[in-house]
């Protein structure tokens, strides 16, 4: 790539002054001197050479994957001895807005201390599609931003909405 004249002093500036972080020793130690070399920008004719060697990745803390509900809890909601906190319809939303609604419902529901909700995704028979947010809002759910404050997710009841919704159970907020 050629530069233009006020590119390459602008680069010459910026360059003028820059030193390696780690100054080895100098000498004539052949080792020190190839350490150097390493730290040398490269000539403009020279390749970068590509590391060696795995490369260490940052130890990120990670959520444990979203899983079902258990047996128990689904049944005492289906039977309404455990009462939904909130509830959230996605219908006639395009994905974007719906994803953004869904991230918001449930960073806001978590905040307030709620523990489970319903979301409403509809089933997508009536236009003849076969239900984007149906087949949608359970993957974005599985997904990291989702799973710092989803914990299980299930389909709803018959009466809530049987396929076309889902039961979720937030995560507990830890002080």
């Amino acid at each position: 790539m050629k530069l233009d004249l006020q590119s390459r002093i602008l680069w010459e500036k910026v360059v003028h002054d820059v030193r390696p972080l780690h100054q080895r020793a100098r000498g004539g130690n052949k080792t020190a001197r190839l350490a150097e070399e390493e730290c040398a920008p490269p000539s403009r004719n020279t390749a970068v050479p590509a590391p060696v060697g795995p490369v260490a990745k940052p130890a990120v803390k990670t959520q444990p994957p979203v899983q079902h509900l258990d047996r128990p809890t689904r049944h005492r909601i289906a039977r309404g001895r455990l009462a939904l906190d909130a509830r959230l319809d996605l219908h006639g939303l395009t994905q974007h807005e719906a994803y953004n609604l869904l991230l918001h419902f449930v960073q806001s529901a978590q905040a307030r201390g709620l523990r489970h909700v319903l979301v409403i995704t509809g089933k997508g028979a009536s236009s003849g599609s076969d239900g984007v947010l149906r087949h949608a809002v359970p993957h974005w759910l599985a997904t990291a931003p989702f799973r710092l404050y989803v914990s299980a997710m299930e389909d709803a009841a018959r009466h809530h909405g049987g396929h076309g919704a889902l039961y979720i159970r937030l995560r507990r907020i830890r002080p």
